[in-house]
């Protein structure tokens, strides 16, 4: 039963350093291509934390239906019990985060139309009445499209080329549906701590996405530059986005994505960096998947073994 705990192990261990390769790996991507590696990277890092996990949990039952007897179980196994409740007290904590991460999702979206009731609007533009300066995509919500939301401190400050700026950032939001990685990747990290460093890369590299669509629209990259520059200089100190679901343009390490934008567009690595890149990813993505179907097939695998013993014994 040594390898099995040790497939345990590397089922649960597996995350922090899986996590710190995706980090690495996405610095290394366009910031489109680096959004969704840390997307997959999260699902099927959770995804491989909670077959552990359910494998653990499930010991018992399989025995069960191998007909051995509880006693017999924790003869040849004696934490079998102990560790298949543990697992089962993880899984229910988990399943009750997630439903509160998921409810809190919604109250966030559900507060910030009602703060979007206060505009006035312009075709997919809402203007609402505030001092501070701050620009937010905000999500379809029941029925409503997605809208971009500015506040009249913003169309007072802001020349209209630096608007149009901050729309069009706000617009790839919405269009990439940015909104629904950021909220995976969220509940990710209920599933596993080591997750929660993959959310805030991840909206880095979402506002990147937004920010080179951006100067893609305006047709100079300085420009776009300045915009988001100027936008996160004069803006509030308090932040509405920076969270599920609302992404602002003035968000995240605002002097790395100016850097970035001074200099030419990213492509993603050729040749030689490209096939490491690609073998990277790869490699984590079975490391995973080998580490959750190893557990349970040998999980499973053991118990029938066990009952043949003992059956064989009798």
């Amino acid at each position: 039963m040594t390898w099995v705990l040790a497939l345990v192990v590397l089922a649960l261990g597996f995350p922090w350093g899986a996590a710190l390769v995706a980090r690495r790996l996405a610095l290394v991507l366009p910031p489109r291509e680096a959004s969704w590696a840390l997307t997959g990277a999260a699902v099927l890092l959770a995804g491989g934390t909670i077959a552990a996990l359910v494998g653990l949990f499930h010991v018992p039952f399989l025995a069960a239906l191998e007909r051995m007897s509880l006693a017999q179980v924790l003869a040849e196994w004696p934490a079998a019990v102990p560790f298949a409740g543990t697992a089962g007290a993880v899984l229910l904590v988990q399943a009750v985060l997630l439903v509160r991460r998921m409810a809190r999702q919604r109250a966030l979206l559900r507060s910030a139309w009602r703060l979007a009731g206060e505009g006035t609007g312009d075709g997919d533009l809402l203007v609402i009445p505030a001092a501070d300066v701050d620009a937010f995509a905000l999500p379809g919500y029941r029925g409503r499209p997605g809208r971009v939301v500015m506040t009249s401190g913003t169309v007072r400050t802001l020349k209209a080329g630096e608007r149009e700026v901050l729309l069009a950032h706000e617009r790839a939001h919405l269009a990439g549906r940015h909104h629904l990685l950021s909220a995976v990747v969220d509940l990710a990290t209920v599933v596993h701590p080591a997750l929660r460093g993959l959310r805030a890369s991840l909206a880095f590299h979402l506002e990147r996405w937004a920010d080179e669509t951006a100067a893609r629209v305006v047709g100079d990259r300085r420009i776009a530059a300045a915009a988001i520059a100027r936008a996160a200089l004069a803006g509030s100190s308090h932040r509405r986005g920076g969270t599920y679901p609302l992404l602002s343009a003035a968000n995240g390490p605002v002097p790395r994505r100016v850097e970035a934008l001074l200099r030419p567009e990213p492509t993603a690595p050729r040749g030689g960096a490209r096939r490491a890149t690609a073998v990277a990813l790869a490699g984590t993505v079975v490391v995973t998947a080998v580490a959750a179907l190893g557990l349970a097939y040998g999980l499973h695998e053991y118990v029938e073994y066990a009952a043949r013993q003992l059956l064989a014994a009798r």
